[in-house]
């Protein structure tokens, strides 16, 4: 379940950093009652995005196949192993 704080919350740093440490999610700050920020430690941060760069790779890849701009395996493996001489 996401945390939604208020921004004058922001003032207590120490506590906000151990609230960001514990939990997975990213922290909702409010203004006057509406989203205006989101706090994440790095490492949820970094989970993210490297989700984010898996789920961009994925969608090219979908792409490649329905544009049927793929190779197929065995052959690439054989003049693969042809040009290294393996």
């Amino acid at each position: 379940m996401p945390k939604i704080i208020p921004i004058r919350d922001l003032k207590n740093t120490s506590e906000i950093s151990q609230m960001c440490q514990e939990s997975d999610e990213p922290i909702f700050i409010t203004k006057n009652g509406y989203g205006d920020m989101v706090l994440m430690s790095m490492k949820t941060y970094e989970e993210k995005m490297f989700m984010l760069d898996v789920y961009e790779k994925l969608n090219a890849a979908e792409q490649q196949l329905a544009e049927e701009k793929v190779l197929d395996g065995e052959s690439s493996l054989k003049s693969i192993r042809e040009k290294y001489d393996v």
